[in-house]
């Protein structure tokens, strides 16, 4: 059986007036932000989900329930250090992640290295391991449209030891 394993994430999130937007850990002024229990942080839950894919632990939904008052507001990234917590119980290291917000508005271009560093840090790996991205949709769809942003993101991890 290979080492290496490969995972998918993906997340959505509606826009909403009386939120704040926080995209990759990053807070940015907006006048909108994500709907959510928790932050939102609808790239950061993308990432979440291709590791834990990876991994087999299921998804953000099993992991964290939106039912679970203990998430309320919680930021994504504390629950991202979690998902690494379990990942090394497991025996995976991260190899490399890479995540794409699509998003009409506003332009995300100058937050993305923080957004990658702010990744790297909770995941305990270097900033070069993570690479973010962002498009618009042209204008198409519920991202085009501005009612909501959305994020992908592939995760390639190592399985370091045998259960």
């Amino acid at each position: 059986m290979t080492n290496l394993r490969i995972g998918h994430g993906y997340d959505v999130h509606r826009l909403v007036e009386g939120r704040r937007l926080i995209l990759g850990g990053v807070d940015i002024p907006w006048e909108r932000g994500l709907l959510g229990h928790s932050d939102a942080d609808v790239l950061v839950h993308a990432v979440m989900d291709a590791l834990t894919g990876a991994a087999r632990l299921g998804d953000i939904g099993k992991l964290f329930p939106d039912t679970d008052p203990r998430y309320a507001g919680i930021s994504s990234l504390k629950l991202l250090a979690e998902v690494e917590r379990l990942l090394g119980e497991k025996g995976f290291a991260v190899v490399n992640i890479d995540a794409v917000l699509l998003a009409q508005a506003p332009k995300v271009g100058p937050y993305r290295p923080q957004m990658a560093a702010n990744i790297a840090e909770a995941l305990g790996i270097e900033a070069e391991q993570v690479n973010v991205k962002a498009t618009t949709e042209e204008g198409l769809g519920f991202t085009g449209d501005g009612s909501g942003m959305a994020a992908h993101a592939v995760a390639l991890l190592e399985k370091l030891n045998e259960d």
